[in-house]
């Protein structure tokens, strides 16, 4: 959506309209491959906030299922994704761990929906996304991220597990795939626009 406030150019005097610019959040707990959607998904070389696992740090970041993981998000992850050229995707991967939420509400403001990633192999890690965004009232759909070798099971005892509504999608996906993660955020502007239309929310959070 376009900024209020912003004082785009008069056509008129010869230059263009800046784009309208469309903000989509990707959000889940620790180590859930929310930097590598976002890598995946970008035109631009993202922009990464990430530092090297401390001894401290193990202390509040639960490794279980994430042994390998050797860097964590502390901010935020961005990248670009240009539609047309009066049409621009922002992407914000939000940092997953309780010690930084209280970014939650800045990084919410503006988005027209959430991406919600989600690994069967510790899904608890997805609810305080899911409660998060549910109270606001901003769009959204989970999407399992597809782990090599983590265990799958049936959308509807996932749903059951993470106590999904019904009318939230929840879909498969893999975060290294291009393909696989435009389809994620595809679904995620139909999940807003249908909300929209049905007068549920306004358009962006």
């Amino acid at each position: 959506m376009g900024y209020d406030g912003f004082d785009y150019p008069d056509p008129a005097e010869g230059e263009a309209p800046a784009p309208v610019a469309i903000k989509i959040l990707i959000a889940g707990g620790f180590g859930v491959g929310k930097t590598t959607l976002v890598g995946a998904l970008t035109e631009i070389k993202p922009l990464r906030t990430e530092e090297d696992l401390s001894q401290p740090g193990a202390a509040v970041d639960v490794l279980a299922g994430v042994e390998a993981k050797r860097a964590t998000t502390v901010a935020m992850d961005f990248g670009r994704i240009t539609i047309r050229e009066d049409l621009v995707v922002y992407l914000f991967g939000m940092p997953g761990q309780e010690r930084f939420w209280f970014m939650w509400d800045d990084l919410a403001r503006g988005t027209i929906g959430v991406v919600i990633l989600a690994d069967t192999r510790r899904l608890s890690g997805s609810f305080p996304a899911i409660d998060y965004f549910e109270q606001r009232g901003t769009p959204f759909i989970v999407a399992i991220n597809n782990f090599d070798g983590a265990p799958r099971h049936r959308f509807e005892e996932i749903r059951q597990a993470l106590d999904l509504d019904g009318s939230i999608p929840l879909i498969a996906c893999d975060a290294r795939q291009r393909d696989s993660c435009r389809d994620a955020l595809v679904a995620l502007v139909d999940q807003a626009i249908s909300l929209v239309d049905a007068g549920g929310v306004a358009p962006v959070s």
